[in-house]
């Protein structure tokens, strides 16, 4: 005798209508709240569940610094720059030049600071909203002037 095998219903449609399709109680077998969610959930600063693995990492627990929401992005320039652009600015006409003195408005430029690194060998007149000690000095030993905002 031969005996073909019968066709077998897939389980989702052979449960129809009980309530807990085969895998008990109601409540089990709802997804990942069942096992206590997704992802790194239950790691938790209690018991040793899954602590060890996580005290490697020092930036895990809590929170780290701050971000202020009135922080200005300060846009700088050291003087060897400047000496370096100035024929360049002239050119594009950025700048003009009086006699021999050139005369620099840095905050139409885009620039907020002047730092005093590097040597600048150029008469400049500088118009800017802040300068450091160090540049000052160094545009008036070349024989040019600040003025500040």
């Amino acid at each position: 005798m031969i005996f073909m095998a019968a066709k077998k219903r897939s389980k989702q449609s052979r449960m129809r209508g009980s309530q807990s399709h085969g895998w008990g109680s109601k409540k089990k077998h709802r997804g990942s709240g069942n096992r206590g969610g997704h992802g790194f959930s239950g790691t938790g600063k209690r018991a040793d569940s899954k602590k060890p693995s996580i005290w490697k990492d020092a930036c895990f627990f809590g929170k780290h610094g701050f971000v202020s929401k009135r922080r200005k992005q300060i846009k700088i320039i050291n003087i060897s720059e400047l000496d370096e652009k100035i024929d360049s600015w002239l050119s594009s006409k950025l700048i003009s030049k009086e006699n021999d003195i050139y005369v620099i408005d840095l905050n139409k430029i885009g620039y907020d600071k002047v730092l005093g690194r590097g040597r600048i060998n150029k008469k400049v007149r500088i118009k800017v909203g802040s300068i450091t000690d160090n540049a000052k000095d160094a545009i008036m030993k070349a024989g040019g002037g600040v003025i500040e905002k």
